[in-house]
């Protein structure tokens, strides 16, 4: 559905009249328009800068350059010296961040290597590299902060600093959303350096256009993380309610990434499961996740014609709102049985039976299993336990050399919400960093990405599709 407002703000007199009165003017978003690319930051200027003692430098920069991206580095600030020890023993040039009005173009990217932070006063190099280079970010641009997790660390007074990072890009993201920028946060274990390259490749491009104000922890990679494009030829991804929607939106993104998607859906929905599958040279599966056999179903499908999955997308789901008091006990069983019962009963079964090793699933949570809302204390118990559940799992999937993830979307343009009356919509959307709702294809983005190799140094983790809702955590 077209968001009216935002198009009405971007025409001239909409314009004059939002700056006039004060209203906000939602930015336009650069999503992708294609598949990944090998240098996706060719031709893109990205201002890198450290903390003093900074053990990242290394891999963040090759990684940097070998995206295609021109490096520029601030001469006077206090982690100059491992930036230049780094991009002298790669080779790699760096330039000099033009002042204000040199006639070079803006900065895509601002990427900070805070892995150095020894204690909360530390932060003020964060404070004087960030704050003056804000201006010179480029429309849809990216502040990307790259530290230690937390739970790394022992000292205490490196812990606290590094945990306050989550609170500054939390922060920080809610203030670069007018012109379409994203502040992302890596946490980055001991052992896992070499793992940023891809994960980089994601944050710093149009593929995470709706994703900010987040903090991703990886962990050590069981198997070396690769750049995304042509990392699905060849897999076999199942994806369940791919019928219409986020569904078919993601089995339309694996498709385009090289994967053959089977398109599951219940057995009311095979005429458009038919038209979606169509257009990808998909396979379409008619079936009820919350059968019995479900699973056994899956595995026989799958093992027959194509020997087993390399993913599975867990995005069936419904809504039954109803105040608590009101709800009658077929719509809590019902929410519960297709948007929980049923991803732990498919797994298991494809556990024993369906999963090739080093599978990777992605399950669909949602911001109303984080901050909750009123009318769905059954759809967000479902969200909410898709989280723990996913959390719970890493470690079997781990052992199997794959992983498991969730994404939970926000605000999302699609048939549901624009049934929505209007008032409620209207707050939907603009309740989030970016002043807007997201579109199908953000959700598909992040999907596509856990479950391919360059999301190897993630699992268990639930990363938000929201445009940074202002409620939950």
């Amino acid at each position: 559905m077209n968001d009216r407002y935002l198009e009405f703000t971007h025409s001239s007199f909409g314009k004059s009249l939002a700056a006039m009165i004060g209203l906000p003017t939602p930015p336009r978003l650069k999503r992708a328009d294609g598949p990944w690319e090998s240098q996706p930051l060719d031709g893109k200027a990205v201002l890198v800068g450290s903390s003093r003692g900074a053990t990242l430098v290394g891999p963040l920069l090759s990684a940097l350059s070998g995206a295609g991206a021109t490096l520029r580095i601030v001469p006077e600030h206090s982690g100059l010296a491992p930036l230049k020890e780094a991009a002298a023993a790669l080779r790699i040039t760096v330039h000099g961040n033009p002042a204000d009005g040199a006639g070079e173009p803006r900065n895509h990217a601002v990427v900070f290597d805070a892995s150095g932070l020894s204690s909360p006063a530390q932060l003020r190099e964060l404070y004087d590299f960030v704050q003056p280079v804000l201006r010179g970010i480029a429309a849809n641009g990216r502040i990307l902060l790259l530290s230690r997790a937390p739970e790394s660390l022992q000292d205490v007074a490196a812990k606290t600093a590094s945990t306050a990072l989550r609170g500054f890009i939390r922060s920080l993201g809610k203030e670069v959303g007018k012109n379409g920028t994203t502040a992302n946060l890596i946490e980055v274990p001991t052992g896992a350096d070499e793992a940023i390259d891809p994960v980089l490749r994601f944050f710093l491009t149009p593929h995470s256009a709706y994703v900010t104000g987040q903090v991703l922890p990886l962990a050590a990679p069981q198997t070396r993380g690769v750049a995304l494009p042509g990392s699905l030829e060849g897999k076999i991804a199942l994806v369940t309610g791919a019928a219409r929607g986020i569904g078919a939106s993601i089995a339309e993104t694996l498709a385009r990434e090289g994967a053959k998607v089977i398109g599951m859906d219940h057995p009311s929905a095979e005429g458009g499961l038919g038209e979606t599958m169509a257009k990808i040279g998909g396979v379409g599966l008619a079936l009820d996740v919350t059968a019995p056999d479900a699973a056994t179903r899956i595995a026989s499908e799958v093992g027959k014609n194509f020997g087993g999955l390399d993913i599975v997308v867990h995005n069936a789901g419904i809504t039954r709102d109803k105040m608590l008091r009101n709800m009658p006990a077929h719509f809590w069983d019902m929410v519960l049985n297709i948007n929980l019962g049923a991803i732990l009963k498919i797994n298991e079964g494809l556990l024993k039976e369906g999963f090739r090793d080093g599978a990777r699933v992605v399950c669909i949570s949602s911001i109303g299993g984080i901050g909750g809302n009123a009318g769905q204390t059954n759809y967000g118990a479902t969200k909410a336990g898709v989280i723990g559940y996913v959390d719970a799992m890493a470690s079997t999937f781990a052992r199997r050399g794959g992983a498991i993830n969730a994404v939970a979307p926000g605000f999302i343009e699609t048939a549901m919400t624009a049934a929505m009356p209007f008032g409620p919509r209207e707050v939907g959307r603009r309740i989030n960093s970016l002043s807007q709702g997201g579109l199908p294809q953000d959700i598909a983005e992040a999907v596509t990405f856990f479950a391919s190799p360059a999301a190897s140094a993630v699992n268990g983790r639930t990363l938000r599709v929201c445009g940074q809702n202002f409620f939950g955590q």
